[in-house]
């Protein structure tokens, strides 16, 4: 496993910039020059990102991987958004698959290796939408293939590491492999995120560094808190990544909480223990 400081990276959209020069001031308040940089504003907004490639260059931002955002997500409940998520819904596919060209072309642009996105849940009792969502995870990792040669990861958390495991080898693609958040596992109750990872040792290329506790009853989130304040044993979730051959990199990710900046940096003191 790298080191923490070839390692550590933070997502942008976790301190939520209204613009590039924003995310440039956020790095060097962390104190990390690495991201995962949140495609979707770098064509869905105005001049606030344009020439975010050599704005990030210049302030020695690294860009270390994309993520894409699919239209329509409703995260309020797990019912909305296993009703909403990734590109399962007929009615948004057609958007989403113009979106995804343009975050292929960013990724081109940004020389990335990986794009990370919520594929949605998988559909294991509708045979026909299963095989829908078969489909379009190989058009959509054959465009990205394709446009910027980099390999599309899959979020986890939304079903199994089992479930996810046969879903990714009836999609058969090297290009279309994961993306493990060990707290996703935990927030939507999917099972051990150790055992999962080790499940899914062959096929994790990038890691989240978010910690979470379960939710307190069925239908209910759990609730995603500080890395190290939760319930993701990290030693061991470290140890199995190390075990698994794994070499990407860790985005730290936070989506709660009041001073998220603050949080990152707090994960950031957490993590390299883990790293020796």
């Amino acid at each position: 496993m790298k080191p923490a400081e070839q390692a550590l990276a933070f997502c942008s959209w976790s301190t939520q910039p209204k613009c590039v020069n924003c995310l440039i001031a956020n790095a060097r308040e962390i104190g990390i020059s690495r991201v995962q940089l949140h495609l979707n504003p770098l064509f869905e907004s105005s001049g606030d990102w344009a020439d975010a490639g050599s704005k990030l260059a210049d302030a020695g931002v690294t860009v270390v991987s994309g993520m894409f955002t699919p239209k329509g997500e409703d995260y309020t409940t797990p019912a909305t958004i296993q009703e909403t998520g990734g590109v399962v819904p007929d009615q948004h596919w057609q958007d989403n698959l113009i979106a995804f060209h343009k975050t292929a072309e960013s990724a081109k642009d940004f020389g990335l290796k990986y794009v990370s996105f919520h594929a949605g849940f998988i559909p294991e009792d509708d045979r026909e939408l299963h095989d829908t969502l078969v489909g379009r995870l190989r058009e959509l990792g054959g465009i990205l293939k394709d446009k910027a040669g980099a390999d599309l990861l899959l979020e986890t958390g939304q079903e199994t590491a089992d479930s996810l495991d046969r879903f990714l080898s009836e999609v058969d693609r090297e290009s279309v492999a994961v993306n493990f958040d060990p707290a996703n596992m935990i927030l939507y109750g999917m099972g051990d995120p150790i055992a999962a990872a080790a499940k899914l040792a062959p096929r994790i290329r990038q890691a989240h560094i978010k910690d979470a506790t379960a939710p307190p009853a069925p239908g209910e989130w759990g609730a995603e808190v500080v890395a190290g304040t939760g319930e993701v044993n990290w030693p061991a979730f470290f140890k199995t990544l190390d075990e698994g051959g794994f070499n990407g990199d860790l985005a730290i990710e936070r989506e709660a909480g009041d001073d998220r900046i603050g949080d990152i940096k707090q994960a950031a003191v957490y993590v390299p223990q883990f790293l020796v």
